[in-house]
């Protein structure tokens, strides 16, 4: 009784672990859209006389959260 009881609690623990570590996937390309969503919010409360380039710096900030997403998703499905 006793090690059934102990086995099943390694594996309770095991699969706490095995849980944590997918959940930890891809840490760097998660905190670079981190960073990236925050860039945009900069961006977008910026002044607007940048002479086009804010506007341009947003478009490739969108194109960049967007290309960070795609990158997640390939990743998580190969």
């Amino acid at each position: 009784m006793r090690r059934t009881l102990l086995i099943a609690a390694a594996a309770f623990c095991l699969g706490g672990f095995a849980t944590q570590a997918y959940a930890d996937r891809q840490p760097r390309m998660k905190d670079a859209l981190v960073h990236l969503q925050s860039a945009l919010d900069s961006l977008e409360k910026a002044a607007s006389d940048k002479g086009g380039h804010r506007v341009k710096a947003i478009q490739s900030t969108k194109d960049a959260i967007d290309e960070v997403k795609k990158g997640i998703a390939f990743d998580n499905k190969h």
